[in-house]
């Protein structure tokens, strides 16, 4: 198991300052930034669990609060896609500045509405990007990027959560990278089933740990 260390950071652009859990192992081979779903932040434990499971295969973790506290209250910013993806293009602009993580490659989780905001966010600025997971994501709220998303993308789905398979399934005809899309037999949208999760953190481990390069 890789030793690693959680440090608390501030990341700051203008007037916005957001916060955030940066997971550092020893010697990372990658950086992860994680993009939470509405009403979600950074100390989400299903993300928590996948960060964890994420630093264990060598990779740092970026859980970041992608809205100010008054935001969050705001439920019409928690579903503005083009504002998550904002904060989330500040998150990786601080990853590649940062002087632990500057020069490693760069993945985001999404997970929700999370997702979305990922999708768009790579699709605007895809340097450095070269991998994306979204855990029981609503790619679809971000349908006009996805034919311009280049990194390789794997969305993972419940399977029982009907509705999200079918926004899943629409968005994945869209998006021409590489791609796969997983369904994971017995969960729900939380996978809060026994052993689900598990299967989603290793499945992010694998694909990130593949397009590391």
């Amino acid at each position: 198991m890789t030793a690693q260390h959680d440090h608390n950071v501030r990341i700051k652009e203008g007037k916005v300052a957001l916060d955030g859990v940066f997971g550092l192992p020893a010697d990372p081979r990658g950086v992860v930034v994680f993009a939470h779903g509405s009403g979600s932040g950074r100390l989400s434990p299903r993300n928590t669990f996948v960060a964890r499971h994420l630093q264990q295969a060598g990779l740092a973790t970026v859980l970041l609060d992608l809205l100010t506290e008054e935001e969050a209250d705001d439920r019409r910013q928690v579903f503005d896609i083009d504002l998550l993806a904002d904060r989330l293009l500040l998150a990786k602009h601080w990853v590649e500045t940062e002087e632990r993580t500057r020069g490693l490659p760069i993945g985001y989780f999404g997970a929700s509405t999370g997702a979305g905001a990922a999708l768009q966010a790579a699709a605007r600025e895809p340097s450095n990007l070269k991998a994306i997971v979204s855990r029981g994501g609503r790619p679809d709220l971000a349908e006009p990027y996805l034919p311009s998303v280049t990194a390789p993308t794997l969305l993972i789905v419940g399977g029982y959560d009907e509705p999200v398979i079918e926004m899943n399934q629409a968005a994945y005809d869209l998006l021409i990278c590489e791609k796969k899309l997983i369904i994971v037999p017995g969960a729900t949208h939380l996978f809060e089933e026994p052993g689900t999760l598990e299967q989603v953190a290793e499945q992010a481990a694998s694909w990130f740990s593949r397009y590391r390069s």
